[in-house]
């Protein structure tokens, strides 16, 4: 694993997906094979293979207490192309202090990670105005998600963070994206943890491998995740919104 530290020019960016985005980091120790955030190696000029490297921006907290003063105040994606709560953050805590700031600043943010390290933060979360956090979910078995993200946390901690969070007061989603095989099963593990769910098959091309490798090739098709889909949303216990890819 390479982790080095860097000093980055700014660390708010203009997103497609909210209006804003902040990556306290460049790279994700995670490594998920079918990772749509393997292009970024095109523009930083990593050589090491995914999830082997990390640049940690250690002036993440010091560039955005700086910029949330100058530009309009929107809703901040937490992260885009990193988990903000990777192994590292347990060490440099940047996005805790990046929390922190647009909390006090009246900022509003989503959170999305796959980690329970998010549960560190529970205080300032409950602090922020509008903010919530989702988890990453893509599949019920813990089986299928260490062919595909070995270096993720388990899914049964996944389910347990979601259901602290939201204990807690805070509003909480899954995103189920990728839907990997077995997402059937989360049909049982998310009523009472979520406010809503959001549903993409996503780009499948970089892991096209371990559906291969595995014998999962009918679990990639379209008539998988209509059928994955309806069976979600069949849930009668999540209020909320499903999103799901158009024609699925």
């Amino acid at each position: 694993m390479v982790v080095k530290e860097v000093l980055a020019k700014s660390v708010l960016s203009k997103s497609k997906i909210f209006d804003y985005v902040v990556n306290p980091y460049i790279g994700c120790r995670h490594g998920c094979f079918y990772c749509y955030a393997r292009f970024m190696k095109r523009v930083t000029g990593h050589r090491e293979p995914w999830g082997e490297f990390v640049d940690v921006k250690t002036n993440a907290a010091e560039l955005l207490r700086a910029e949330v003063r100058k530009k309009k105040r929107g809703r901040v994606w937490v992260s885009g192309v990193c988990d903000p709560y990777q192994p590292l953050e347990e060490k440099y805590g940047l996005t805790r202090k990046c929390l922190e700031i647009l909390a006090r600043n009246g900022w509003e943010a989503t959170i999305q990670t796959r980690s329970p390290l998010v549960l560190r933060d529970i205080d300032v979360i409950r602090r922020g105005e509008g903010f919530e956090a989702g988890l990453s979910v893509t599949t019920a078995d813990d089986g299928v998600r260490k062919l595909f993200e070995p270096g993720a946390p388990p899914i049964a901690d996944r389910i347990r963070a979601l259901e602290e969070l939201r204990g807690a007061g805070i509003r909480t989603y899954a995103m189920i994206a990728p839907l990997l095989p077995g997402a059937e099963g989360l049909a049982e593990l998310l009523p009472g943890k979520v406010d809503y769910v959001l549903i993409d098959c996503m780009n499948y091309a970089y892991a096209d491998w371990v559906y291969r490798k595995h014998g999962l090739e009918d679990q990639r098709t379209d008539e998988y995740f209509r059928k994955v889909v309806r069976r979600l949303e069949s849930l009668k216990d999540v209020p909320g919104r499903f999103d799901r890819p158009p024609g699925i």
